[in-house]
């Protein structure tokens, strides 16, 4: 019994973090995690009722607010390069950046609904500042920024991917990490190149 109305309060608690407008800015990926966290079959037993258990493993599902908060920033900071940047390729990449990202999570996004994994509604508080600082640049300040930052991410991109290739215990999430890993791998090659071009 006990345990029902710990669940109840976790579901609530999370509940109140998603519609609490004016307190203390909660990190949309913490949320998803901890929500999650509560969903998972190790963290609930046979009385519990709450909520609707993962259909995946914890890890999985971190892998996936991960991806899902990475996935959101790209193309949240590609449409600012559409907008801001001078060079054309750095808006042909921030072009590339939404059109791909845009489609990778959709299609993960449709992957954790069927498998009951709560993803990030907002960016992370680090994707944000992150877009903030580079909203503040222009020019060739911003450009040199901006791809700088993507050769990082898909960087961390890839080394997420390649690990969750090799560790994810779903068939489903582990096929859309293998599809996905070679788009990433493009992404950063190209994002190398448009830096040593603005590097020169």
């Amino acid at each position: 019994m006990k345990r029902i109305f710990l669940t109840l309060a976790i579901a609530c608690s999370v509940v109140a973090l998603h519609s609490c407008g004016g307190g203390a800015k909660q990190d949309s990926k913490e949320t998803a995690d901890s929500a999650n966290e509560a969903k998972a079959p190790e963290h609930m037993d046979s009385d519990s009722v709450a909520t609707t258990p993962l259909a995946v493993s914890e890890d999985d599902a971190k892998f996936v607010t991960e991806a899902a908060n990475g996935g959101m920033a790209e193309v949240e900071l590609g449409k600012l390069a559409q907008e801001k940047g001078k060079h054309a390729d750095v808006k042909a990449f921030g072009e590339m950046m939404v059109k791909d990202h845009s489609k990778a999570n959709d299609e993960l996004t449709t992957l954790a609904q069927a498998k009951n994994i709560i993803v990030p509604a907002t960016l992370g508080t680090d994707q944000q500042n992150m877009k903030d600082e580079l909203a503040k640049k222009t020019g060739r300040e911003f450009d040199k920024a901006y791809i700088t930052e993507m050769v990082e991410d898909h960087e961390k991109d890839v080394k997420l991917f390649e690990d969750a290739s090799k560790n994810l215990k779903d068939a489903e999430l582990k096929a859309f990490v293998d599809k996905t890993l070679p788009t990433l791998r493009t992404h950063l090659e190209h994002s190398k190149k448009i830096k040593d071009k603005l590097d020169q």
